[in-house]
Protein backbone atom coordinates (compact mmCIF):
# COMPACT_ATOMS: atom_id res chain seq x y z
CA UNK A 1 0.00 0.00 0.00
CA UNK A 2 1.25 3.60 -0.70
CA UNK A 3 0.78 6.32 1.75
CA UNK A 4 -1.54 8.56 0.70
CA UNK A 5 -0.33 12.20 -0.28
CA UNK A 6 -2.18 14.10 2.12
CA UNK A 7 -3.76 12.46 4.89
CA UNK A 8 -7.10 14.30 7.19
CA UNK A 9 -5.58 16.90 8.83
CA UNK A 10 -5.35 16.44 12.59
CA UNK A 11 -7.43 19.23 14.73
CA UNK A 12 -5.26 21.80 16.45
CA UNK A 13 -1.94 20.95 14.98
CA UNK A 14 -0.62 23.02 12.34
CA UNK A 15 1.72 20.53 9.83
CA UNK A 16 -0.34 17.74 8.56
CA UNK A 17 -0.40 14.30 9.97
CA UNK A 18 2.13 12.92 7.59
CA UNK A 19 4.76 15.15 8.40
CA UNK A 20 4.23 14.18 12.30
CA UNK A 21 4.49 10.14 11.58
CA UNK A 22 7.72 11.12 9.45
CA UNK A 23 9.48 12.68 12.31
CA UNK A 24 8.34 10.25 15.22
CA UNK A 25 9.41 7.27 12.70
CA UNK A 26 12.91 8.91 12.10
CA UNK A 27 13.28 9.75 16.07
CA UNK A 28 12.68 6.49 16.73
CA UNK A 29 13.60 4.16 13.65
CA UNK A 30 17.55 5.93 13.59
CA UNK A 31 19.89 7.02 16.63
CA UNK A 32 18.64 10.99 16.24
CA UNK A 33 17.96 13.47 18.29
CA UNK A 34 15.30 16.42 17.47
CA UNK A 35 17.79 18.75 16.54
CA UNK A 36 18.94 16.09 14.17
CA UNK A 37 14.70 15.51 13.13
CA UNK A 38 14.87 19.03 12.81
CA UNK A 39 17.68 19.48 10.35
CA UNK A 40 16.12 16.81 8.14
CA UNK A 41 12.47 18.34 7.93
CA UNK A 42 14.52 21.44 7.09
CA UNK A 43 15.92 20.25 4.16
CA UNK A 44 12.59 19.11 3.01
CA UNK A 45 11.39 22.72 3.61
CA UNK A 46 9.42 22.00 6.41
CA UNK A 47 10.45 24.23 9.37
CA UNK A 48 9.80 22.92 12.63
CA UNK A 49 11.17 23.62 16.13
CA UNK A 50 13.24 20.50 17.62
CA UNK A 51 10.58 21.36 21.21
CA UNK A 52 7.42 20.62 18.72
CA UNK A 53 9.00 17.43 17.67
CA UNK A 54 9.54 16.78 21.22
CA UNK A 55 5.93 17.28 21.90
CA UNK A 56 4.91 14.81 18.49
CA UNK A 57 7.49 12.14 19.44
CA UNK A 58 5.97 12.31 23.76
CA UNK A 59 2.53 12.48 22.20
CA UNK A 60 2.22 10.17 18.91
CA UNK A 61 5.06 7.05 20.09
CA UNK A 62 2.64 5.29 21.95
CA UNK A 63 -0.05 5.62 19.50
CA UNK A 64 2.33 3.66 17.29
CA UNK A 65 3.46 1.35 19.82
CA UNK A 66 0.12 0.72 21.00
CA UNK A 67 -0.76 -0.16 17.51
CA UNK A 68 2.07 -2.21 16.96
CA UNK A 69 1.25 -4.22 20.20
CA UNK A 70 -2.34 -4.64 19.04
CA UNK A 71 -1.25 -6.08 15.88
CA UNK A 72 1.45 -8.68 16.57
CA UNK A 73 1.07 -12.05 16.27
CA UNK A 74 1.61 -13.70 19.35
CA UNK A 75 4.91 -14.30 20.91
CA UNK A 76 7.08 -17.47 21.14
CA UNK A 77 5.96 -18.88 23.94
CA UNK A 78 10.21 -19.07 25.35
CA UNK A 79 11.39 -15.90 26.89
CA UNK A 80 14.50 -14.52 28.17
CA UNK A 81 14.30 -11.99 30.99
CA UNK A 82 17.13 -9.51 32.49
CA UNK A 83 17.49 -6.55 34.30
CA UNK A 84 20.54 -4.00 33.04
CA UNK A 85 21.11 -0.83 35.21
CA UNK A 86 20.31 2.73 34.26
CA UNK A 87 21.16 6.04 36.37
CA UNK A 88 18.83 9.13 36.26
CA UNK A 89 19.92 12.25 37.55
CA UNK A 90 22.41 10.04 39.96
CA UNK A 91 20.05 7.75 41.21
CA UNK A 92 19.98 4.04 40.00
CA UNK A 93 17.29 2.60 38.44
CA UNK A 94 16.42 -0.77 36.90
CA UNK A 95 15.31 -1.45 33.51
CA UNK A 96 13.44 -5.02 33.32
CA UNK A 97 13.25 -6.45 29.97
CA UNK A 98 11.67 -9.17 28.55
CA UNK A 99 12.21 -11.03 24.86
CA UNK A 100 11.01 -14.22 23.45
CA UNK A 101 13.12 -16.76 21.41
CA UNK A 102 12.87 -15.11 18.58
CA UNK A 103 14.36 -11.87 19.88
CA UNK A 104 11.04 -9.63 19.44
CA UNK A 105 10.79 -7.37 23.05
CA UNK A 106 7.73 -8.15 24.96
CA UNK A 107 7.97 -5.42 27.10
CA UNK A 108 10.19 -2.73 29.29
CA UNK A 109 9.44 -1.32 32.64
CA UNK A 110 11.81 0.79 34.81
CA UNK A 111 12.06 0.52 38.45
CA UNK A 112 14.02 1.41 41.24
CA UNK A 113 14.30 -1.71 42.92
CA UNK A 114 16.08 -5.09 41.92
CA UNK A 115 14.18 -7.49 44.30
CA UNK A 116 11.27 -10.22 44.36
CA UNK A 117 9.16 -7.59 44.40
CA UNK A 118 10.15 -6.20 41.36
CA UNK A 119 10.10 -9.31 39.48
CA UNK A 120 6.81 -9.94 40.46
CA UNK A 121 5.48 -6.72 39.50
CA UNK A 122 7.52 -7.15 36.02
CA UNK A 123 6.15 -11.00 36.14
CA UNK A 124 2.71 -10.28 36.55
CA UNK A 125 2.49 -7.89 33.83
CA UNK A 126 3.82 -9.87 31.30
CA UNK A 127 1.53 -13.19 31.96
CA UNK A 128 -1.43 -11.11 31.98
CA UNK A 129 -0.71 -9.36 28.52
CA UNK A 130 0.96 -12.79 26.84
CA UNK A 131 -0.34 -16.18 28.89
CA UNK A 132 1.89 -18.47 30.93
CA UNK A 133 5.08 -19.11 29.34
CA UNK A 134 6.29 -22.62 28.17
CA UNK A 135 10.43 -21.94 28.84
CA UNK A 136 11.46 -19.05 31.16
CA UNK A 137 15.18 -18.01 30.86
CA UNK A 138 16.81 -15.52 33.48
CA UNK A 139 20.24 -14.62 35.15
CA UNK A 140 21.34 -16.08 38.78
CA UNK A 141 19.11 -13.15 40.11
CA UNK A 142 17.43 -15.19 42.64
CA UNK A 143 14.50 -12.38 43.02
CA UNK A 144 13.36 -14.44 39.91
CA UNK A 145 12.17 -17.97 41.65
CA UNK A 146 9.33 -16.97 43.14
CA UNK A 147 7.66 -15.10 41.02
CA UNK A 148 7.91 -17.71 38.17
CA UNK A 149 6.98 -20.39 40.60
CA UNK A 150 3.97 -18.70 41.71
CA UNK A 151 2.79 -17.10 38.36
CA UNK A 152 3.87 -19.41 35.92
CA UNK A 153 4.16 -23.23 38.11
CA UNK A 154 4.48 -25.33 35.34
CA UNK A 155 7.20 -23.21 32.86
CA UNK A 156 10.63 -24.29 33.45
CA UNK A 157 12.75 -22.05 34.42
CA UNK A 158 16.39 -21.72 33.47
CA UNK A 159 18.75 -19.22 35.60
CA UNK A 160 21.78 -19.34 33.73
CA UNK A 161 23.65 -16.37 32.53
CA UNK A 162 25.37 -17.80 29.67
CA UNK A 163 21.89 -18.70 28.12
CA UNK A 164 20.95 -15.54 28.05
CA UNK A 165 23.00 -13.77 25.83
CA UNK A 166 20.29 -12.70 23.29
CA UNK A 167 19.01 -10.79 25.76
CA UNK A 168 22.07 -9.17 27.01
CA UNK A 169 22.31 -7.39 23.52
CA UNK A 170 18.75 -6.52 22.92
CA UNK A 171 20.47 -3.45 25.85
CA UNK A 172 22.54 -2.18 23.41
CA UNK A 173 19.98 0.08 21.52
CA UNK A 174 19.26 1.47 25.08
CA UNK A 175 22.43 1.84 26.01
CA UNK A 176 23.49 3.73 22.32
CA UNK A 177 20.00 5.77 22.70
CA UNK A 178 20.69 6.72 26.37
CA UNK A 179 24.27 7.91 25.23
CA UNK A 180 22.74 10.45 22.60
CA UNK A 181 19.75 11.66 24.53
CA UNK A 182 22.10 12.65 27.58
CA UNK A 183 21.10 10.02 29.78
CA UNK A 184 17.30 9.48 30.30
CA UNK A 185 16.16 13.14 32.85
CA UNK A 186 13.88 11.11 34.42
CA UNK A 187 12.15 7.05 34.93
CA UNK A 188 9.00 8.55 33.65
CA UNK A 189 10.55 9.91 30.43
CA UNK A 190 12.82 6.49 30.24
CA UNK A 191 9.77 4.55 30.08
CA UNK A 192 7.83 6.02 27.37
CA UNK A 193 10.86 6.28 25.53
CA UNK A 194 11.86 2.78 25.36
CA UNK A 195 8.35 1.20 25.55
CA UNK A 196 8.01 2.83 21.75
CA UNK A 197 11.24 2.83 20.87
CA UNK A 198 11.30 -1.15 20.87
CA UNK A 199 7.96 -2.14 20.01
CA UNK A 200 8.48 0.40 16.83
CA UNK A 201 11.85 -1.35 15.81
CA UNK A 202 9.96 -4.75 16.23
CA UNK A 203 8.75 -3.87 12.34
CA UNK A 204 11.12 -1.96 11.12
CA UNK A 205 14.14 -4.02 12.37
CA UNK A 206 13.47 -7.52 11.27
CA UNK A 207 16.77 -9.94 11.32
CA UNK A 208 18.26 -8.95 8.12
CA UNK A 209 20.78 -12.16 8.28
CA UNK A 210 17.97 -14.40 8.30
CA UNK A 211 16.22 -13.20 5.50
CA UNK A 212 17.09 -12.73 1.76
CA UNK A 213 17.20 -9.44 -0.18
CA UNK A 214 13.92 -10.10 -1.78
CA UNK A 215 11.99 -11.23 1.73
CA UNK A 216 13.98 -8.12 3.22
CA UNK A 217 12.55 -5.73 1.17
CA UNK A 218 9.10 -7.18 1.60
CA UNK A 219 9.05 -6.94 4.98
CA UNK A 220 10.28 -3.12 4.60
CA UNK A 221 7.40 -2.65 2.50
CA UNK A 222 4.74 -4.57 4.56
CA UNK A 223 6.67 -2.27 7.48
CA UNK A 224 5.97 1.05 5.73
CA UNK A 225 2.55 -0.35 4.81
CA UNK A 226 1.75 -0.54 8.31
CA UNK A 227 3.03 2.61 9.74
CA UNK A 228 0.34 4.63 6.95
CA UNK A 229 -2.41 3.05 8.29
CA UNK A 230 -1.44 3.62 11.95
CA UNK A 231 -0.81 7.28 11.01
CA UNK A 232 -4.32 6.99 8.91
CA UNK A 233 -5.60 5.91 12.97
CA UNK A 234 -4.23 9.09 14.96
CA UNK A 235 -5.85 11.23 16.77
CA UNK A 236 -5.45 15.07 18.18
Amino acid sequence: MKIPNSFARLKRFRYPREVIAYAVWAYYRFSMSTADVEDLLAERGIVVSRETIRLWVNRFGAHFANCIRKERPKPNNKWHLDEAVITINGVKYWLWRTIDANGDVLDILVQQRRNSKAARRFFDKLVKQFGKPRVVVTDKLRSYIKPIKTLAPEADHRAHKGLNNSIENSHRPTRKREKIMGRFKSARQAQRFLSAHDQINIIFRPRRYKLSSHSYRHARSEAFALWADYTVQMTA
